[in-house]
């Protein structure tokens, strides 16, 4: 995916969406239903019934794109509400697109950052 400016907004649309939905269509969905702008630069993520699938609504300075994506296999992990929206962060959006549960993610090794969690070196 493309490179996302610092500090972008990323709202999942919580419940399922019509992917048959345009530009135009899915713009006024971001408008009517969620209450926000379509043109702010923020980023939009909808998913279809099938869970399978999703489409990303994202203004840039000079015009609007379309993403989607459809996964081979399993489903993309989504917000067990009806309405509204979720507010994810670059990381999360790419764990999600990546088909990952962008939840709970575990870390599954050791931050060396971190003094307490760091194991003292042997002498041999």
């Amino acid at each position: 995916m493309m490179g996302l400016p610092a500090g972008v907004r990323i709202w999942l649309a919580a419940g399922v969406t019509d992917l048959r939905k345009g530009f135009e269509g899915l713009s006024a969905l971001v408008q009517t239903a969620l209450g926000l702008n379509p043109y702010s630069g923020q980023i939009f993520v909808f998913r279809g019934r099938r869970g399978d699938r999703i489409k990303i609504l994202w203004d840039t300075q000079d015009g609007l794109c379309l993403f989607y994506k459809r996964l081979r296999g399993g489903k993309f992990v989504w917000p067990k509400a009806e309405s509204g929206t979720v507010s994810l962060s670059a990381a999360q959006l790419s764990m999600l697109l990546e088909g990952i549960d962008w939840r709970q993610p575990k870390r599954t090794a050791l931050a060396p950052q971190d003094p307490e969690r760091v194991q003292p070196s042997r002498s041999v």
